[in-house]
């Protein structure tokens, strides 16, 4: 059931509304079901529909009329809610909508219970599915009502009211959303040729500048040399940027005067003081270091694959970090992908841009290291065998199933409609992304001796999934994908172990995919030396066993040949 709260000026034209046969026809047997004393004249029912009309506007006007004299009426006297059920909901008896009209009109202040003193109203049902209540914003001491807030309070008590009365549960907001586009602005785009308004296509170019910028300067830069649209910055007494406007060049008003945003009435994380701690938050290494770390693109899946781990700790704020991070991911990925999937990418990071922000205030530092592999990811094409963004979209579907889960846990339902939604678009584009490369893969298999033995190592690794996985038609990828990390001097037993062990299985569509995926990624790096194997061995071991207690000593020293990183 959901509340639409408006205020007027005139008491009788709304009247007049509610009683009338509608802008359309659509208004059948309209009649009073409820009032403030039960007593007020009903025109839908009366034998003289004018004049009982008449006697319930001066009814309801009686308090208005009687502060006007003192100079103490509100401009905007009238009150106007209508409720309305779900299209699936039961047929609601007359009395059970008044019970829920007496229930939001106390709610909201505008006739609380027990209070004699509270606004005149009255709750009109002319169809089915919804019923209006008109009040005046007069109490009987003539003060005005006190109803702020009303819109909240009127949906926590709907909220109950479904509950109680068995109805659906509306999916409800936490006022975290980016404003919607008006009708209006919806059919200013349908004439222009669009199918999204001008704040929405404005929204998806400044996240996708701020998911690619390393600072401030840059971020604006490239907003600036986007095409198609303006920007404007606004600057301190100092000089430093304080803000920022855009607009598309098209976009213009009836005085033909361009229509500018701010950052913050296109999303609420999207003001300049946002973006500016989010590009603080990023881990961009310096130039002399790229070549020692792992590639962009596998580096940026290692830390998706993190993802889920992250949302399972209690630190929210770390986790809500995490998700406004892998927002930008998506909005990097659809950015960069090929065009064929390029469409899917952009709905699905568009969707889940609603599960990136909740009342949860995300500490940004926490997410540095998959920021900074997304800026680094822009930089560097995927490789051109679509096997890199097969292997990200892989980790990023557990990602995106794991926000779902987090949300349901603290009841943000929309931020969970959005990951679903999102979801879905991501799937299609990986099953699109993932058949060449897997296939490719699968055509290489090993001899079946060798194929054998990664069967055995298979069912040690992952004994819960072993059969679906065996089942599954990639599973000659994945014997294929190990072949190739052996051939590269890896230990395969131990490359498979690591990639079951990354995270749970239980939530893959296909776990022969994604140990496909997360062999052939581990593969890419550097096989370690026996030196580095025993080393490893050998902490292994010492992990079991108790240490005695360390002696003091002074720091480490750092020798003058090595020149201390800042």
């Amino acid at each position: 059931m959901i509340a639409k709260i408006s205020s007027g000026k005139s008491t009788a034209g709304l009247i007049r509304y509610l009683y009338g046969p509608g802008r359309a026809n659509e208004h059948t047997d309209p009649h009073l079901v409820t009032s403030w004393d039960g007593y007020a004249p009903d025109p839908g029912r009366a034998d003289d529909s004018t004049a009982a009309r008449k006697q319930l506007v001066d009814d309801l006007d009686l308090r208005v009329k009687q502060a006007d004299r003192l100079g103490r009426a509100p401009k905007q006297h009238v009150w106007h809610c209508s409720l309305r059920a779900a299209p699936g909901d039961r047929i609601l008896e007359d009395g059970e909508w008044a019970d829920i009209a007496r229930r939001v009109v106390a709610a909201t202040g505008i006739a609380p219970a027990d209070d004699p003193d509270g606004c005149r109203w009255i709750a009109v049902r002319h169809a089915p599915d919804h019923i209006h209540i008109a009040a005046t914003k007069v109490r009987g001491d003539l003060r005005s009502a006190r109803h702020w807030n009303d819109y909240l309070t009127a949906d926590r008590e709907l909220a109950l009211i479904e509950k109680e009365y068995g109805l659906q549960r509306v999916i409800r907001g936490d006022r975290t959303a980016a404003k919607r586009p008006q009708r209006a602005e919806r059919e200013k785009a349908l004439r222009n040729g669009h199918d999204k308004a001008a704040r929405e296509r404005l929204r998806t170019v400044v996240r996708t500048a701020a998911a690619a910028a390393t600072d401030t300067d840059e971020f604006l830069g490239l907003l600036s040399h986007t095409k198609g649209v303006l920007v404007e910055v606004l600057h301190f007494p100092s000089g430093e940027p304080r803000g920022y406007k855009v607009a598309l060049e098209n976009d213009r008003n009836a005085k033909a005067e361009s229509v500018w945003f701010s950052g913050s009435t296109l999303a609420p994380d999207l003001s300049l003081p946002k973006i500016q701690s989010r590009l603080a938050a990023a881990e961009v290494p310096a130039s002399a270091e790229v070549r020692l770390r792992p590639h962009p693109w596998h580096q940026a899946t290692a830390a998706t694959e993190r993802i889920p781990h992250h949302l399972d700790q209690p630190d929210a704020e770390a986790a809500q970090a995490h998700l406004a991070a892998f927002g930008e991911a998506l909005d990097a990925v659809a950015l960069t992908a090929p065009p064929d999937i390029r469409t899917e990418l952009r709905s699905a990071a568009s969707a889940f841009e609603r599960a990136t922000r909740s009342r949860v205030r995300a500490e940004h530092h926490h997410a540095r290291a998959l920021r900074g592999a997304v800026k680094a990811m822009l930089r560097e094409p995927a490789p051109k065998d679509g096997a890199a963004l097969a292997i990200f979209l892989d980790a990023a579907l557990l990602a995106v199933i794991a926000a779902a889960r987090w949300h349901d846990r603290r009841e943000h339902e929309q931020q969970v409609a959005a990951a679903h939604k999102s979801l879905l678009h991501l799937q299609a584009a990986y099953d699109h992304t993932a058949a060449t490369p897997l296939l490719v893969l699968g055509q290489r298999r090993p001899p079946q001796n060798l194929a054998d033995q990664y069967v055995r190592l298979i069912r040690q690794a992952a004994p819960a999934h072993a059969d679906q996985i065996l089942a599954d038609s990639a599973s000659q990828a994945l014997t294929t994908a190990l072949a190739e990390a052996e051939a590269a001097g890896h230990d395969p037993k131990r490359l498979l172990q690591q990639a079951a062990d990354e995270r749970a299985l239980d939530d893959a569509r296909s776990p022969a995919r994604t140990l496909t995926w997360r062999v052939h990624r581990l593969s890419q790096r550097p096989a370690p030396s026996r030196r580095a194997l025993a080393a490893q061995a050998r902490s292994t071991g010492l992990r079991h066993v108790p240490s005695p207690e360390p002696a003091a000593t002074a720091p480490p020293t750092i020798p003058a040949s090595r020149p201390r990183r800042r």
